[in-house]
């Protein structure tokens, strides 16, 4: 099992949020070996409430990226998603952030708690939170403003101009690290582009190390924008943010959405304040960004990625370029 693994291509998603989860639902039905480097910046809902009273990293993004990656029985992972709705101190909770919580007090150490965890669920691939503590994510609004609190910067209602992290030195887990340093592919996004994906790109030693690594980098854009984060952005708005914030082009190919969402689900989110993300590429000729588009939406109750068309896109990109 272990040269079986060895041998697969060992790729890197890093993000938070639902659409990282959505995505590898898919991902991991395919021959690679993955590791998902998750942020630890989150500060609201039950994950801000049990880092708040208990010390310990914001569980919600690692519970549901660990539910996404779990080969387990449907029920399993019902559970883990399960939120209670009433009861004095449980209400707004989810059973699968407590699980994490009472791991951590018996491991006394969160990284553990998360390693023990994946094991419990088969989880198919490795699930590493970016550092192994919490961090505070600050946002200095186009104003002068300065916003404290991953939750609270959507709720601020102005134009983004940079996020930073506090502590700004804050060290990554070593294994994160090393599974870049080994990867032969670096996957971003899709999620909150100022509060689940560069919160990871922020921690000095991940950044570096994805700048420098020979493998091939992957940006998957947000089908739609978010509201109080990304208003009217584009596809290059996205990837001018990261460059913003970085200091260069990191990615080979951005992996967008150019299929037609119906005007009546365009509606339905024009009611929050969302819109497609639109497919500039004028704005992107000459960039450097090899740009795949195809129809990668599915709706239901909600805008998700085909994890089906996504994952099969990945695959071909990374295999394709360890076959070079």
């Amino acid at each position: 099992m272990a040269e079986e693994l060895r041998e697969r291509p060992r790729i890197v998603v890093m993000g938070g949020g639902t659409g990282l989860s959505v995505m590898l639902r898919g991902l991991k039905e395919k021959p690679l070996d993955i590791t998902a480097i998750v942020t630890v910046a989150d500060d609201g809902g039950s994950s801000g409430i049990l880092r708040s009273e208990l010390q310990m990293p914001p569980p919600g993004d690692i519970r549901n990226v660990l539910t996404a990656m779990a080969d387990v029985e449907p029920l399993m992972a019902d559970i883990m998603r399960y939120r209670f709705s009433s009861g004095e101190g449980l209400a707004g909770h989810s059973l699968g952030n407590l699980i994490l919580a009472a791991l951590t007090d018996i491991s006394g150490d969160f990284v553990t708690a998360v390693r023990e965890l994946s094991r419990l669920f088969a989880v198919r691939g490795r699930v590493l939170p970016a550092a192994a503590e919490a961090v505070v994510l600050h946002a200095e609004m186009s104003d002068g403003t300065l916003i404290t609190g991953e939750s609270k910067i959507p709720e601020a209602g102005g134009i983004i101009k940079r996020v930073f992290l506090e502590p700004a030195d804050i060290e990554p887990l070593p294994e994160a690290l090393e599974a870049i340093q080994n990867a032969d592919a670096i996957l971003i996004g899709p999620g909150s582009l100022y509060t689940s994906i560069l919160p990871n790109l922020l921690v000095p030693k991940l950044a570096e190390a994805v700048v420098s690594s020979k493998a091939i980098k992957i940006f998957v854009c947000n089908v739609m924008t978010q509201p109080g984060e990304t208003d009217n952005y584009t596809v290059s708005d996205h990837l001018q943010a990261v460059y913003d914030h970085i200091g260069l082009h990191l990615f080979d190919y951005v992996i967008v959405n150019d299929g037609e969402i119906p005007p009546q689900v365009q509606s339905k989110y024009a009611e929050k304040g969302a819109r497609p993300v639109r497919l500039d590429r004028e704005a992107l000729a000459g960039t450097g960004y090899k740009v795949i588009a195809d129809k990668l939406v599915l709706f239901k109750t909600y805008l998700r990625h085909d994890t089906d068309k996504l994952s099969n896109h990945i695959f071909q990109l990374v295999t394709d370029w360890i076959s070079r």
